[in-house]
């Protein structure tokens, strides 16, 4: 029985400690991920440049937080927008999406990590 637990313990002990940081989790970091070229006020001037309100059906003003992560190479990935109209938000993704100039990703102690963002997104339609 001894023998048992103490399996048992050395298994799960190295299941709970030995676990390792994978690619996929994301970090705060000491450097922030940088648009470049002008940061993100030229980012938002892109995205309004990308945008096609004829597509939005709604009328009044809209609004979405777009979400989405800098990978480590600087592109842009895994695009979400939230939001309560939902044309309004597939646009929103798909202006983003046509944007291909890559970030200056961040840094945890000069290692470049994943980082997401958070863009909140306001058009007046009227």
């Amino acid at each position: 029985m001894k023998k048992t637990f103490l399996l048992f313990f050395l298994v799960t002990s190295t299941l709970i400690f030995a676990q390792n940081v994978s690619e996929d989790q994301y970090f705060t970091s000491e450097q922030m991920a940088v648009f470049p070229d002008g940061g993100i006020p030229h980012f938002r001037q892109l995205i309004a440049e990308n945008f096609r309100p004829r597509k939005v059906k709604g009328k009044g003003i809209e609004a979405c937080q777009l979400r989405f992560v800098i990978d480590r190479d600087g592109t842009i990935t895994d695009i979400k927008a939230e939001g309560t109209n939902e044309s309004f938000n597939k646009e929103a993704v798909l202006a983003i999406s046509k944007i291909k100039t890559k970030w200056i990703p961040a840094k945890i102690e000069g290692i470049t990590v994943r980082y997401m963002m958070r863009v909140p997104l306001t058009m007046d339609f009227n």
